[in-house]
């Protein structure tokens, strides 16, 4: 919640309704005081629990459980959880028929035992769009907070994971810190407290046709000029924003083995990076992206000619400027470390002009579903991923041009209106 959503909240009490015409949505922005958002925010969601889901607890940038933790997770997660239970209770109490209720991702995890105390006969769904590890990671926070997670998600109806192997770790874990649960790993589902919690999987995608749309666009055409001058005879290009996660550094760090494995390459081989600066509020995520900037400038220092770099960087939240990008590669790098689904690995392929290769680590979220036409790497391998990277730049154009459109057939049948689709039938059946 910035200053501009305060202001929102304030002139407008109700619902802002939605810009799009001919749709009955709305907006009720839930206002807690500054300190609790800080709290709820700053110091346990972004620093701590993002950490321990994208399995990055043991990086240089995640804290130690103190005081100061255990404060944030009292008067800022529960208050906030809390404060959002308020509100929608609010709007449903008068309901005629039991409501349904959809809650998304890590910064809610308590608002579904809320609500159900409340409302016994609420249909409760809760989709968690980052990764979700298994009951080890788990045990690294206090066994109050990480029993109250656990609790406050199974008081959903249907839980939601964007991998099979999110859902299996959370069906373990319902196992392992739930006193007396019963769970079905065959039918996926949890029974526990006398309530059922199914388990599902559903990928998350992205819109076909508006992002085809958008990068058809005047504002695209004219990026795409404007990326000429830092092109090469052939072009590597990432699309992330800058965290942790996304494994920046490694992938830096595999191109530059590939140049030094590969002299040939020299000359004719770019890396374009678009990142997004990501929360830099935050030190831990300030500090990750002064680490890129450098090893950015060590490569182009060693590989650049006089004036010229190897690795070009357009350091903004640009999305038009992106979608160019995406559209020259050659080879398109996504390794991430651990992700809940990598968009950009299903983005490029939708636009992207020159049968371009995906070379994907096999533990994006993407992965299960586009394993079959990518080039899949070990985030932590720099010698496999430059091999993978040589491998997609040489490849001939009858196998680039058939995993190019078996990407595009799996994207396309399995797009953001699929991913919702399925969450509505399993909401229908249970209704």
């Amino acid at each position: 919640m910035g200053e501009g959503d305060r202001r929102a909240a304030e002139t407008t009490p109700g619902l802002v309704r939605s810009p799009y015409h001919g749709q009955r949505l709305g907006i009720k922005f839930v206002v807690v005081p500054r300190r609790v958002y800080h709290k709820f925010y700053n110091i346990f969601c972004n620093p701590l629990l993002w950490f321990l889901q994208h399995n990055l607890w043991n990086s240089p940038y995640t804290p130690n459980i103190d005081r100061s933790v255990y404060d944030a997770w009292e008067t800022g997660y529960v208050e906030m959880n809390r404060a959002f239970a308020d509100a929608i209770a609010s709007k449903i109490k008068d309901s005629p028929e039991p409501p349904i209720v959809m809650l998304e991702d890590y910064h809610l995890y308590l608002v579904g035992g809320f609500l159900r105390e409340v409302f016994p006969d609420i249909v409760l769904q809760h989709f968690v769009h980052i990764p979700w590890p298994s009951p080890r990671y788990w045990h690294l926070l206090p066994h109050s907070i990480r029993l109250a997670i656990y609790r406050g998600l199974a008081a959903n109806d249907i839980v939601g994971f964007q991998t099979s192997l999110d859902l299996q770790h959370f069906l373990l874990g319902c196992e392992t810190f739930l006193p007396g649960a019963q769970v079905d790993y065959p039918d996926r589902w949890v029974r526990w407290n006398g309530h059922k919690t199914l388990g599902r999987v559903y990928p998350i995608s992205i819109d076909v046709n508006e992002i085809r749309r958008i990068a058809s666009s005047q504002q695209v055409q004219d990026y795409s000029k404007s990326l000429l001058p830092h092109l090469g005879e052939k072009n590597i290009v990432r699309v992330d924003r800058a965290e942790p996660n996304k494994n920046l550094i490694r992938g830096f760090r595999a191109f530059q083995l590939l140049l030094e494995q590969h002299p040939e390459l020299r000359g004719t081989v770019k890396f374009l990076a678009f990142l997004v600066p990501s929360r830099t509020h935050i030190k831990q995520f300030q500090r990750y992206m002064d680490e890129v900037i450098e090893v950015m400038g060590q490569i182009n220092m060693a590989y650049g000619g006089e004036g010229s770099k190897v690795i070009e960087a357009f350091l903004e939240n640009n999305y038009a400027q992106a979608l160019a990008g995406l559209k020259i590669a050659d080879v398109l790098l996504v390794n991430t470390v651990v992700d809940g689904m990598s968009l950009v690995a299903k983005e490029g392929p939708m636009v992207n002009t020159r049968d371009g290769v995906l070379v994907l680590s096999e533990t994006s979220g993407a992965y299960e579903q586009l394993q079959k036409a990518a080039i899949g790497v070990s985030p932590t391998d720099l010698e496999g991923t430059a091999q993978a990277l040589e491998v997609a730049l040489s490849m001939q154009p009858e196998e680039r041009r058939s995993r190019a459109q078996t990407l595009t057939e799996i994207i396309q049948k399995e797009d953001a209106w699929h991913w919702l689709s399925l969450q509505l039938q399993d909401l229908k059946a249970i209704t």
